[in-house]
């Protein structure tokens, strides 16, 4: 009896899977359920939508996915909203984003208001949503999580992925990942490696020609010969990288967390990220990793790792990881979920209180 009341049924809904796979939101995805499949506790997750789910937990903000939140609320269900994007990290990512990014922004305020409750991963991007969106709905912040078996130093790893890609071993590879984005930091990557054709770089991630940036174009016409770009590729093929290269430069100027720097932290690797607000908080400058703000700043900072004139922040980087397990975050979804439906249940006893205002 115990394990039956215990056991939630929850929907983990992405829909239009296959657009956003191939990003932070598509690994959120897989973390979301591995997390949840970790659990001692009864769980009965499904990646597609029931109608007898007691958690409708909705991932992506398509038309399909906010009517479909909106179905749930009036079918009973409790409904939580995964808040992945916000109108700032829209801007500087694709061609003609800035100009979009006003009705994204008002389209984002009509989808996470399908719901009871709003999560997102950072205490940065809740502050975002709770002080600019005007939701009228709980926001809480969980992180995306990084799966630590997946994402781990390994010297057959490093062996690889040199061999693949034509590396020596006493090669110092300067790694970073994400979408040809300016947003992500792509053309100061390309600068950046400009500047120290000494140094071999490279770059996983890929943006289709067609929404690429005038910049990004412009960068992409000269790219300098230490430079790599292998595009997307598999998971396992990324950790490889992560584990073979000597440094991960983070160069981005937006985020809602930043899932390629954990999988950087859980690999044992040095980290060189931009000074931006999300990091002050819980990355710290000269401890867990390394900061910068100009092309100068990262020019030196980078060389002064690889050189060793800085001491390793490699350990208090692997903490870092570590408390944003995967175990851990199933156990604090499970807690969020349970919390939600008690609330529920409690609102459901209260007269004029059972529905949330949409």
């Amino acid at each position: 009896m115990k394990a039956v009341e215990a056991l939630i049924k929850v929907s983990i809904y992405f829909g239009h899977y296959r657009w956003v796979e191939k990003s932070g939101i598509g690994q959120a995805r897989v973390n979301q359920t591995t997390a949840l499949a970790l659990q001692d506790e009864a769980v009965d997750v499904s990646t597609r939508y029931a109608r007898d789910a007691d958690i409708v937990h909705v991932n992506t903000i398509f038309p399909s996915s906010a009517l479909l939140a909106r179905l749930a609320m009036r079918r009973g269900q409790a409904v939580i909203y995964h808040a992945h994007s916000t109108e700032e990290d829209f801007r500087n990512s694709f061609f003609g984003s800035n100009l979009l990014a006003p009705l994204f922004g008002l389209w984002l305020r009509i989808c996470y208001r399908q719901c009871h409750l709003v999560l997102t991963p950072t205490p940065y991007s809740r502050r975002l949503l709770e002080t600019r969106y005007h939701l009228n709905r709980p926001v809480r912040d969980i992180t995306n999580g990084i799966d630590l078996s997946a994402f781990r130093p390994d010297p057959e790893r490093r062996r690889r992925f040199r061999e693949r890609q034509g590396y020596r071993d006493d090669e110092q590879v300067v790694l970073s990942v994400g979408h040809y984005m300016e947003r992500k930091g792509f053309p100061d990557f390309i600068r950046l490696a400009r500047r120290h054709p000494e140094r071999s770089f490279i770059w996983y991630g890929y943006t289709a020609a067609g929404v690429l940036s005038e910049e990004v174009r412009r960068e992409l016409r000269n790219l300098p010969p230490n430079l790599k770009l292998p595009g997307f590729v598999p998971s396992y093929e990324l950790a490889e990288a992560y584990a073979g290269c000597d440094i991960f430069v983070f160069m981005t100027h937006e985020e809602t967390e930043g899932i390629v720097l954990l999988e950087a932290l859980a690999s044992d690797i040095p980290v060189l990220v931009r000074d931006i607000e999300i990091y002050r908080e819980w990355m710290t400058d000269g401890v867990d990793c390394y900061k910068a703000t100009t092309l100068d700043e990262f020019s030196e900072r980078m060389e002064a790792v690889l050189e060793g004139r800085l001491p390793s922040t490699v350990a208090a980087g692997r903490h870092v990881a570590r408390q944003r397990s995967l175990p851990e975050v199933g156990r604090q979804l499970l807690a969020i979920y349970r919390r939600l439906l008690a609330e529920r249940e409690e609102a459901q006893r209260k007269p004029g209180r059972a529905r949330n205002r949409v």
